[in-house]
């Protein structure tokens, strides 16, 4: 099964992709996690990808495209899971004639729609331990004690990223880049949509009722 997950920030890409993936043998590939790999493990493309993160400029697409080629060669019969990638059409294109090169196709393209009031209300409400990384929500996943880790008793904090005018630039973002993308997979018979608006459980119910 070869598979990518489309949605905005606050959709539960990542947390989804665990359940599918205790339910099938595939990879869950996060761009994000392999761009931030080849940097700490300073390859030619992670030294390059760098150039432009320190200017704050975005990673070319060509690079991206290098590292996934290198990422999907190293298991190239297994299924697998594009989270964070692609983003756009241009990207989806660079993808296919990736995957084409490789003797591989696409089987869905999973769009997790969730209304931006949702998005709004999970990632504003989301709280983050600056020691140890553990992640917690006010009402949905609170601490035990206000303020204070339940894993490493560290400090819980409020990401910048996560104000609500920061969560809402993203999602302007979101929607400009990817309805193209949305009308892109489903043109070509991919895409499968999935109510991503109610709790984890529900979302993974509709997720096994759609095949995944």
């Amino acid at each position: 099964m070869k598979i990518i997950l489309i949605g905005p920030p606050g959709a539960g890409k990542g947390t989804q992709a665990a359940a599918v993936k205790s339910r099938f043998p595939v990879d869950h590939i996060s761009t994000g996690d392999i761009l931030r790999e080849n940097v700490r493990a300073g390859t030619p493309l992670g030294v390059e990808a760098k150039k432009f993160m320190d200017s704050g400029s975005l990673v070319p697409d060509a690079l991206i495209i290098e590292m996934m080629r290198e990422r999907l060669a190293e298991n190239p019969a297994g299924g697998f899971m594009l989270d964070g990638f692609p983003r756009t059409v241009a990207q989806a294109e660079a993808l296919d004639e990736l995957m084409k090169e490789m003797s591989m196709s696409l089987d869905a393209a999973i769009l997790l729609e969730t209304s931006d009031e949702t998005v709004v209300k999970r990632l504003g409400g989301r709280r983050v331990c600056s020691s140890c990384g553990a992640i917690f929500h006010i009402t949905e996943n609170p601490t035990s004690v206000d303020g204070v880790c339940d894993v490493c008793a560290g400090p819980v904090i409020r990401r910048g990223d996560d104000r609500e005018e920061v969560i809402r630039r993203r999602l302007s973002a979101y929607h400009k880049d990817t309805a193209p993308l949305v009308e892109y997979y489903e043109k070509s018979g991919l895409l499968r949509r999935v109510d991503a608006n109610g709790p984890f459980d529900a979302v993974k119910s509709h997720l096994e009722s759609a095949g995944f």
